[in-house]
């Protein structure tokens, strides 16, 4: 079973598998290092990173969340990510009224 995620462009939606995704990070990954005109080897000495999972990444989009954020941090992207999911404030009035009065006086807990 495929996770099927919805990427809304400004002109259209369009849908794309989590391993889609997941490649093109990789490929935004591959541009970057390149972009630094540095080889895989020079990208994960940085990182702190193996070869071969830098490697593994490059090729097939896999690799895991704390490799993903050094990788970043090598980079020098990775406040890109603070953002990355954040809850939206409120999704209806209603919601928006309770996340409103809940910002009301605060006051201290013994």
């Amino acid at each position: 079973m495929y996770n099927i995620l919805l990427i809304m462009d400004l002109s259209e939606f369009q849908l794309y598998t989590s391993e889609e995704v997941s490649l093109r990070l990789a490929e935004h990954v591959k541009c970057l290092r390149l972009q630094h005109k540095w080889k895989q080897s020079t990208l994960a000495k940085r990182a702190g990173v193996s070869l071969p999972t830098l490697r593994r990444f490059e090729q097939t989009g896999l690799i895991s969340l704390k490799h993903l954020l050094r990788l970043a941090f090598a980079l020098g992207r990775l406040d890109d990510f603070w953002n990355l999911l954040e809850p939206s404030a409120a999704g209806s009035i209603r919601e928006l009224e309770k996340v409103e009065a809940a910002e009301g006086r605060k006051r201290g807990v013994k």
